[in-house]
């Protein structure tokens, strides 16, 4: 029987490519020697190891985005499995594909939401979570919709606090008027399936109050009333 391949967390890929970067330099200044004899108490190892990194990373976020921009229209069809996947014989490489080997770089970040968000459009819930929690990018909007694709995974395997706590969180990264307040309104509905009512009632007169022009807040009376009822 076939075992499953164990997945490559982002740190042992960015390790394996360092240990890669370290011999890269270390041949570069045997290559070199004679040079280096001119150079003194510099610590020549470590520079170079850091420009050969930095020059790798930048490469390496080259070619990612370069299989990004061939996959995505993919997704944007809706073809999810071919965008996990990728179509070989069409020179396209999949999301996961991009996420072993490019994982630790901008676009390889990039790759891993929306690897996530396409295991969660096929209701793959739990390899969903698996790529949402690895997701770490600096952009609120893709932080956000990180946060709240984890939500509706949450929500849909019967997780409900942990749901609370990722629309909650998301509602909370400076993303637009609308997105916020539907992110306040799941998290209270959760909140509110595990019994916390103080915390469901706080969230929704936040939408009340702050986000009173958004579709949300429109039925906010309706929604405090069933919660206190």
């Amino acid at each position: 029987m076939l075992k499953a391949q164990k997945k490559i967390s982002k740190k042992e890929i960015k390790e394996d490519k360092l240990v890669k970067a370290y011999f890269e330099a270390r041949v570069w200044i045997e290559q070199n020697r004679k040079y280096m004899s001119y150079i003194i108490g510099i610590p020549l190892l470590l520079v170079v190891i850091t420009i050969v990194w930095t020059q790798k990373r930048k490469d390496w976020n080259e070619t990612a985005t370069t299989m990004l921009s061939r996959v995505m229209p993919l997704y944007e069809q809706g073809r999810y499995e071919e965008a996990i996947h990728g179509v070989p014989q069409q020179g396209i490489q999949g999301l996961e594909v991009i996420v072993q080997e490019y994982g630790s770089t901008s676009a390889g970040e990039i790759a891993t939401l929306y690897l996530a968000h396409s295991y969660k459009n096929l209701e793959n819930y739990e390899k969903a979570l698996e790529y949402y929690k690895e997701v770490d990018i600096s952009d609120p909007i893709l932080e956000a919709s990180a946060l709240a694709g984890a939500g509706i995974c949450y929500e849909h395997v019967g997780k409900y606090e942990e749901a609370a706590e990722c629309f909650e969180e998301a509602a909370s990264k400076g993303i637009p008027v609308v997105q916020a307040a539907e992110n306040l309104q799941r998290a209270a509905l959760n909140y509110a399936l595990v019994g916390n009512t103080e915390k469901a009632k706080k969230l929704l007169t936040i939408i009340k109050k702050e986000y009173s022009k958004s579709p949300q807040a429109r039925d906010i009376d309706k929604l405090l009333a069933q919660i206190t009822a």
